[in-house]
């Protein structure tokens, strides 16, 4: 299953060292260059989970001081497009289609970014992965869904 694919082995051998997470999380952002912009650790990947923070810092900071969301979204693409490559079965593809996000609270603190997969849910068609950013104190400041289309390799 997933867990045997690249993605894992790589996170895997790499997060069990000191400085592993950081190296891994700087891959990930070399292989989609946007992602620097944030500069989001990836702290924990399982097959159909991962968590990922950011911190509070003038470079992802908008007028006012927080976080800005549309950092916060940049986290949490990442936080779903390594999530989704740790977890997809062999055979299978996948490219985002959309997302949707609500703001519930001002994000005043580092924040952690989180993406869940329902493993069943991995089949042909539309597939809603739960996207949440919470501060350091737990409250959730961004909630929605990244909707992924997936396809069989050809």
């Amino acid at each position: 299953m997933a867990a045997s694919n690249q993605v894992m082995k790589m996170w895997q051998t790499t997060s069990r060292y000191p400085g592993g997470k950081l190296l891994f999380s700087k891959v990930v952002s070399r292989k989609a260059p946007f992602f620097k912009s944030v500069n989001a650790q990836i702290e924990e990947l399982q097959p159909n989970y991962a968590k990922l923070r950011i911190k509070k810092r003038r470079a992802v900071e908008n007028h006012i001081g927080t976080v800005h969301v549309i950092a916060i979204c940049n986290m949490l693409e990442m936080a779903m497009g390594v999530c989704a490559e740790a977890s997809i079965p062999a055979g299978l593809r996948w490219i985002p289609k959309g997302m949707q996000v609500d703001y519930t609270a001002k994000a005043g603190t580092d924040i952690i970014g989180i993406a869940e997969i329902n493993p069943d849910a991995w089949k042909p068609g539309d597939l809603d992965v739960k996207i949440t950013a919470l501060d350091t104190q737990g409250v959730e400041v961004v909630k929605g869904t990244i909707r992924l289309w997936i396809s069989e390799k050809k």
